[in-house]
């Protein structure tokens, strides 16, 4: 399959680099009337990973969608990353995904053997979280796209948002950044197979094992970092805890490679999107441009960017370590003192 199609090159944007940039997206939600409910526990105005509502004392739904055009030329492994990405959201949220439906545009010509390994890989992520794909909808579109729209369940009073982070709160982090600059280097065709196959690992590892671990301690906040790069949902966190956040940046798993390609300035559309609407929030001190340039880049299926108490830091970590693809203790929150929201240290 991988010699007869490559999906990259029908796609101008490759995965979350296509999402549409936060400054932008609020201007374009900007003046949109918002109802009240008040079982709504969270609605699309707080700037969070998915909507919430409140079923029952004991049940809410947690409710998302996410597509994206080709993150990887093999439609298999596109379809199965576009699905990981999409259930993260429920996975933030503090959710369990139960059900899922498809979201796919395809070219007329694209030949039904891609479809079929497309829709097949985006099945197996899907039940690999113990979740159902029950329909969809699919139109034609000379550009490719795929995704998820997933519904979950949470318990009311353990559900987490990007909002919640407290003074004294210990940031930890799951996945390594960096796959949005790769990416960009796989399409100009300069990656090693390893390194290729490292990342197509990485987005194609559920964030199931990370909420699992940490719905067992006190977690504050939650969110995934995925197209706004990390700088641009810690200012998310930090802005809707109205708490300022210490990012200890060589704490920071930064893939050595897409390091490399910072240095050398091949940096994704998205990287600057994301800069011109978070750096605002942020106070980068010494910290290196390639650093900073790699801190806002897009990520695509993400990790868990975790607020904890600082009680149970110590014993998130630990378990955090044997259970995803890389664990880190990354910052610190304190009580925001006006300016800056994000010191880079």
């Amino acid at each position: 399959m991988k010699n007869e199609i490559k999906l990259t090159k029908l796609a101008s944007c490759a995965g979350c680099g296509a999402k549409v940039g936060a400054g932008v997206l609020a201007q374009l939600l900007d003046g949109i009337k918002v109802h009240s409910d008040p079982n709504l526990l969270v609605g699309f105005d707080k700037s969070d990973d998915a909507s919430v509502y409140k079923i029952s004392d004991d049940l809410a739904l947690v409710q998302t969608v996410d597509f994206f055009p080709p993150i990887a030329d093999d439609p298999y492994t596109f379809g199965a990353i576009a699905a990981t990405n999409a259930l993260s959201d429920v996975y933030a949220m503090g959710g369990e995904p139960k059900l899922a439906l498809n979201i796919m545009a395809v070219p007329e010509g694209m030949p039904k053997e891609a479809v079929h390994e497309m829709l097949r890989g985006g099945y197996d992520k899907v039940y690999e979280a113990g979740a159902l794909i029950t329909g969809g909808h699919s139109i034609l579109d000379p550009e490719p796209k795929y995704g998820l729209a997933v519904t979950g369940f949470v318990l009311p009073d353990k559900m987490l948002t990007n909002s919640g982070a407290k003074p004294g709160d210990v940031l930890l982090f799951t996945k390594p950044i960096g796959i949005g600059i790769l990416t960009t280097a796989a399409k100009a065709e300069l990656l090693t197979p390893e390194m290729e196959e490292r990342m197509t690992t990485l987005m194609m590892t559920l964030n199931k094992a990370a909420r699992d671990v940490m719905v067992k301690y006190r977690v504050h906040a939650c969110t995934d970092v995925t197209g706004f790069g990390m700088l641009g949902h810690l200012s998310e966190m930090a802005t809707g805890s109205d708490v300022e956040i210490t990012l200890h940046v060589d704490k920071v798993d930064l893939i050595p490679e897409a390091y490399e390609f910072a240095q050398m300035g091949l940096l994704p559309a998205g990287m600057y999107r994301n800069r011109n609407f978070a750096e605002k929030y942020v106070d980068a001190g010494e910290t290196e441009l390639a650093k900073q340039d790699m801190l806002y880049d897009p990520q695509t299926s993400g990790g868990l960017l975790i607020a904890v108490d600082p009680a149970d830091a110590d014993a998130l970590f630990d378990e955090l370590k044997g259970a995803v693809p890389s664990a880190q203790r990354i910052g610190t929150v304190s009580e925001y003192h006006g300016g800056a929201r994000i010191f880079l240290r």
